[in-house]
């Protein structure tokens, strides 16, 4: 059973959302502006929003960077756009999933418990996730949701730090973009630009790119791996092309 907020301005998808959402066990508020969604989530404590693009007084995208500003509760985006680049966007707006309409009560339940997975904190008594990891410079703390780079935190956001967090709990591990999709995006199926997308953000406020990288290697074709600097600042994939050089 989860906390939702339905932000949905159409009165007959809101209403049936309300009614199977609540027969499925879940606590439903909702609103039908974006003024009035960002009013409720800064007094009342949720744990996944679903989120309408389409609203009367301010766009959807827009309205999630505003809950991005003073929140981190997961952000289903329920949308008719399907253009690629947009959902790209969006996620790297700080969506944390986002659906297709029209959709089902099962499938937006799946993605919600998928997301709820991700973002809870564990339960009195239950075993709390490994300690602080560290790859060279780099500290993650998967229980408190911290990272820092050489003693600086680093300012991420949820999907980014999931990503990292997963790979530096496998240091020197090619992950493979599938097992990625199916870990940290909880999908079985997906687009790699999503993870492309992720992956530059991450690269930029790790002090990196991808021509130059440190911690983050990207093998075409493979996948991803994390592993910390040599001692001359060079990941190790920049150090064995100069010495073939």
């Amino acid at each position: 059973m989860a906390s939702v907020l339905v932000v949905e301005d159409d009165q007959f998808v809101r209403s049936a959302l309300i009614r199977q959402l609540t027969e499925a066990s879940h606590t439903v508020r909702s609103v039908g502006t974006a003024l009035e969604a960002l009013r409720e989530v800064a007094q009342i404590g949720f744990d996944v929003v679903i989120l309408d693009l389409g609203l009367p007084d301010l766009d959807g995208a827009e309205a999630l960077k505003m809950l991005r500003g003073i929140t981190d509760v997961p952000v289903i985006v329920a949308t008719a756009r399907d253009d690629e680049a947009e959902i790209v966007r969006l996620l790297n707006d700080g969506a944390d999933d986002y659906l297709v309409k029209p959709f089902s009560v099962a499938h937006l339940s799946a993605r919600m418990a998928a997301v709820l997975r991700r973002s809870r904190t564990p339960a009195a008594g239950e075993t709390p996730p490994s300690g602080v990891l560290r790859v060279g410079g780099l500290t993650v703390d998967p229980l408190r949701r911290q990272a820092a780079l050489d003693g600086i935190g680093l300012d991420l956001t949820r999907r980014e730090f999931d990503l990292l967090a997963f790979l530096a709990g496998r240091p020197g591990v090619v992950v493979p973009r599938k097992e990625l999709l199916a870990e940290v995006w909880q999908q079985s199926y997906g687009d790699d630009q999503t993870i492309d997308v992720h992956l530059s953000w991450l690269r930029r406020k790790l002090g990196e790119t991808a021509a130059r990288p440190r911690y983050l290697h990207t093998l075409r074709g493979v996948g991803v791996k994390l592993e910390p600097p040599t001692q001359d600042g060079e990941g190790a994939d920049v150090r064995e092309y100069r010495e073939r050089r």
